[in-house]
């Protein structure tokens, strides 16, 4: 096999892993009405003037499957921690308990559930598309090197069927994450 080749399907690969992971942070935020550590990830504290994650600002637990604990390293950043939870839209309202912040996650409401289930399939079919035009992207590049005769009209299929396969992989792997996702979601 053509180096050429060979490096352009592992970038291909590397690529298309990288939108899967993109989809798996983002469904780690989708609240499925029962606490969970992810459910924070998108929440961004300012530490000191500067834009920082909550997991690394304090630690998150969840005691039972209707609360969130965060204890901040630093407790008197509290407050700023409260301001980020409600700054993050999640719907979520926290309560400072002296050195800790409770969180308690209500249940959601069937349309809720069906809203967001909504915002599950959206963000699945993005990461489709992506893989889609990873794919594309690849194709192209291909065909470039058979024109430029830097491999021949078999490497080239060979490569093209590689790359489909690898495609079909990973929108498989997206297909099984949504779905898992929208069980969770729908499950009371």
């Amino acid at each position: 096999m053509n180096p050429k080749v060979t490096g352009l399907q592992a970038d291909t690969h590397k690529r298309m892993d990288h939108g899967v992971d993109a989809l798996k942070k983002e469904l780690a935020g989708v609240r499925t009405g029962r606490a969970h550590v992810d459910l924070l990830t998108p929440v961004v504290v300012q530490y000191y003037g500067t834009a920082t994650p909550l997991n690394q600002v304090a630690t998150v637990s969840a005691p039972d499957p209707q609360t969130l604990l965060i204890t901040p390293f630093d407790r008197s950043q509290i407050k700023e921690v409260e301001k980020a939870i409600m700054a993050a839209d999640l719907g979520l309202n926290p309560a400072a308990e002296g050195g800790l912040i409770r969180v308690r996650v209500p249940p959601l409401s069937e349309e809720r559930r069906k809203e967001m289930t909504k915002h599950v399939k959206k963000v699945g079919e993005e990461a489709r598309i992506a893989v889609r035009n990873v794919r594309r992207d690849s194709n192209e590049k291909i065909k470039k090197l058979e024109k430029g005769k830097e491999i021949s009209q078999d490497e080239e299929k060979t490569a093209m069927a590689a790359i489909q396969t690898e495609t079909d992989a990973h929108i498989k792997l997206i297909d099984e994450l949504v779905a898992k996702k929208e069980k969770e979601v729908m499950t009371v």
